[in-house]
């Protein structure tokens, strides 16, 4: 009779650090790993994060496999999707040791095939029956495999994710971003990953280390708090902040406002999907997504919760002859198989980072709710900025909802039916004008373009550009007069600071930041 324990979750092997996870369990779990692949592989790839029990679960690792006979390419601390990239590109299987987004204490094994994508349920089915079975081979002493140091991994990782995206219209945008890696493996990545695709970075919590001493490894809400107040007291046009393994992204607009996963998740699909396209996404996929998905005449495919799971809904429909251009869930974890079926929170950033740059804020807008904004779809929906509302060749608005959202304070607006409401002008004392060439006028689109003192209008244009893409947030208006106001406010009162940011550090400390804010304050 088979034996077998179940050891392998929707995410890998995971638990408490010297209580549910021993350097010697994952010894046997390298080992029955390896004698699957022994067959058709003679090098396994073993990369870790920056927990401080992953040098000696990686290094125990490594003595499994070499027991077995297999060589060891050690790639050190590397996202998960940097080791995934390794695997693939070389063609060779792989061990991640890594906790993902749990606590400190916790840590894990992730296994990965020569693909560069993790194991279906089966073939994890089969190590767990090897792993039960004790069902090993060991090599004599003239066969132990050797281990080497690969010292290339992340840099190669960072310039396939800058040649899979469009770098030029990144950089043209001239994007300041803060990179929260949260102590993670991201660290070693992400910053300088943004910097070579021409934006201007800070940094917080970007320093490697196991104890995560400045905030959980989860890029919860909850724990993005020095995020927050770091964008929106800097200006920058977008936070973004990874877990320990930095295969997940979340977002922060440029307000400070955290944006929830699945909203990220469902403006990315509006810029990728075309119609007969099919969506995989979790069981508790949101209605977000789902009226995303409706608009573009795709499909939807709803998996059980992990990836583990997406990755083999992912692999049924592509062998099927579905397509499916982006995956996953509402936790950050998303997937574009067209570049790689993995999930990769530098990518997804960058592919994030394109969707600001792309679109002016008036090409974007929200269908607001009808009654409980909270519960309320809404999609993304292209708009030419001053096409005529009244005559025969405009485009079929969305059924439009039945009360409007309240603009904001200095907006007044003018509804015709069918059309979107139009602010009319900004309010006198706001001391902002429109931009030159902008219609305000009913019965015509709103461009949305201001500009006010101290601030260019092209660097005006990139303020607010995705929030409403992404948020839902209550007013389809980013660049409203209040919100204006109150931005050239916080520009005036950084004038006003002792030194720029670029003279005390090109990423200050938090500690600083939060001095430096309140001194603002009283300024």
């Amino acid at each position: 009779m088979t034996v077998r324990m179940h050891v392998f979750g929707s995410s890998g092997v995971r638990g408490v650090a010297g209580a549910d996870l021993t350097p010697r369990f994952v010894l046997q779990i390298a080992q029955a790993a390896g004698s699957a692949w022994a067959d058709d592989h003679g090098r396994v790839a073993v990369g870790r994060d920056t927990r401080t029990t992953g040098q000696t679960f990686a290094d125990a690792a490594t003595s499994g496999l070499t027991s077995l006979g297999l060589d060891v390419d050690r790639l050190g601390i590397v996202p998960t999707p940097g080791l995934q990239a390794y695997c693939e590109r070389t063609e060779v299987p792989g061990l991640m040791v890594t906790a993902s987004h749990n606590p400190p204490a916790y840590n894990g094994v992730k296994v990965i095939g020569a693909d560069g994508v993790g194991l279906t349920r089966d073939a994890l089915n089969r190590i767990e029956t090897t792993l039960a079975e004790e069902d090993v081979t060991h090599v004599g002493w003239a066969e132990t495999g050797t281990a080497r140091r690969v010292e290339s991994a992340r840099r190669t990782y960072r310039e396939a994710v800058v040649a899979a995206v469009d770098a030029e219209r990144i950089a043209a945008a001239d994007l300041t971003v803060v990179v929260d890696p949260g102590h993670g493996a991201g660290s070693l990545v992400s910053p300088d990953l943004f910097r070579e695709l021409g934006c201007t970075v800070h940094t917080v919590h970007a320093q490697p280390d196991g104890h995560f001493p400045g905030r959980d490894p989860e890029p919860v809400a909850e724990h993005l708090g020095d995020l927050r107040t770091y964008v929106e007291s800097t200006d920058a046009d977008l936070g973004i902040a990874h877990d320990g393994d930095a295969d997940r992204a979340m977002f922060v607009d440029e307000r400070g406002r955290h944006v929830p996963g699945e909203s990220s998740l469902a403006a990315l699909a509006a810029a990728e999907l075309e119609a007969g396209d099919t969506v995989v996404s979790a069981v508790n996929a949101s209605q977000r997504l789902v009226d995303v998905v409706e608009d573009a005449g795709a499909a939807l495919s709803l998996s059980p919760i992990g990836s583990t799971n997406i990755v083999s809904r992912i692999r049924d429909l592509t062998a099927a002859g579905e397509s499916v251009p982006i995956a996953g869930e509402g936790n950050g974890g998303l997937f574009f198989p067209r570049y790689r079926v993995a999930r990769d929170g530098a990518y997804t950033a960058a592919r994030f980072c394109e969707l600001v740059a792309e679109t002016p804020p008036a090409n974007w807008s929200i269908r607001t709710a009808t009654t409980t904004p909270s519960d309320a779809p809404w999609s993304t929906r292209r708009r030419p900025s001053a096409r005529p509302c009244s005559t025969a060749s405009r485009p079929t608005p969305p059924t439009p909802p039945r009360t409007w959202t309240r603009p904001t304070a200095g907006d007044s607006t003018t509804a015709t039916p069918g059309c979107w409401p139009v602010p009319r002008g900004p309010s006198p004392s706001s001391g902002c004008t429109p931009r030159p060439g902008t219609s305000t006028g009913p019965g015509r689109w709103r461009t949305n373009s201001w500009t006010w003192p101290g601030r260019s209008a092209d660097a005006q244009g990139r303020s607010g550009r995705w929030y409403r893409v992404a948020a839902g947030h209550s007013s389809p208006y980013s660049s409203s007069a209040a919100s204006m106001a109150s931005r050239s406010s916080r520009a005036a009162a950084r004038s006003r600071s002792t030194a720029p940011l670029s003279r005390r550090s090109r990423s200050p400390s938090v500690s600083w930041f939060r001095a430096s804010a309140v001194s603002r304050s009283r300024a």
